[in-house]
């Protein structure tokens, strides 16, 4: 049996402020801080230890899996970055409040957009500044070839997301995992509900009530073989 650890970020700033982040790339609020640190804490008070650590890109993901090692003392562990594990990009809606942006569409279109998992945002227009092809940092994933143009989304439902997500499972997380390396993987709650649908075998319909909350390690036990679920908890 192998355990795997998942991690959603921190409260972030924008959390904080109630906007739609997406890829915008903002940092832990003090309590996302916080969150991040009990998070390690209650790893460490459990016994955890880890080989390899997993994150998306992002700011908010990066520092919650530094700040997790810190309090284990294993900030030199071996890490890696992917653009595939990013949190879904919400399009049109990113950066608007999510109160001001229910009373323009309506409560039950944003909570369409929001829940559902197959039914996009308004999508952006290229020369729209929140488009990742208009960001230096995703510029220069393209020019080295690590994304490709078609990459770069001008909005994204769940589904669209796990599409990233489980080629990136299943030809990097997986196999050190399968190798008998302890795994976290520091992500977002879109990301990581699609890497859960991925593992659980979970239809569209039956992630749409899936809710991962901020800061608190999710442990799945998984068959070594197969790396199917045997069981999973939060601590």
């Amino acid at each position: 049996m192998i355990k795997l650890v998942l991690c959603r970020h921190g409260q972030s700033q924008w959390n904080l402020e109630n906007l739609f982040t997406g890829w915008t790339d903002v940092d832990l609020s003090p309590k996302g801080e916080e969150e991040a640190r009990e998070a390690g804490r209650l790893l460490k008070k459990d016994g955890y230890s880890f080989d390899v650590a997993f994150s998306s890109v992002l700011m908010r993901a990066n520092r919650t899996m530094d700040l997790i090692l810190e309090e284990l003392g294993e900030s030199n562990i071996e890490k890696h970055y992917s653009w595939r594990l990013n949190e879904r990009h919400y399009g049109a809606l990113q950066g608007l409040n999510k109160a001001d942006s229910a009373k323009k569409w309506g409560d039950e279109q944003v909570h369409i957009w929001r829940r559902s998992a197959d039914v996009p945002p308004p999508a952006l227009t290229k020369e729209d500044p929140r488009f990742p092809g208009n960001d230096p940092k995703y510029q220069a994933l393209v020019k080295s070839g690590e994304m490709e143009e078609k990459d770069l989304p001008l909005t994204e439902c769940l589904v669209d997301t796990a599409k990233r997500v489980k080629p990136y499972f299943d030809s990097t997380i997986a196999p050190a995992i399968k190798a008998g390396k302890k795994v976290l993987i520091a992500a977002h709650g879109n990301s990581l509900r699609a890497l859960v649908m991925e593992l659980e075998h979970l239809t569209a319909a039956e992630i749409v009530s899936v809710e991962i909350p901020t800061g608190k390690p999710l442990v799945y036990e998984l068959d070594e073989k197969d790396l199917k679920v045997l069981n999973k908890y939060y601590l």
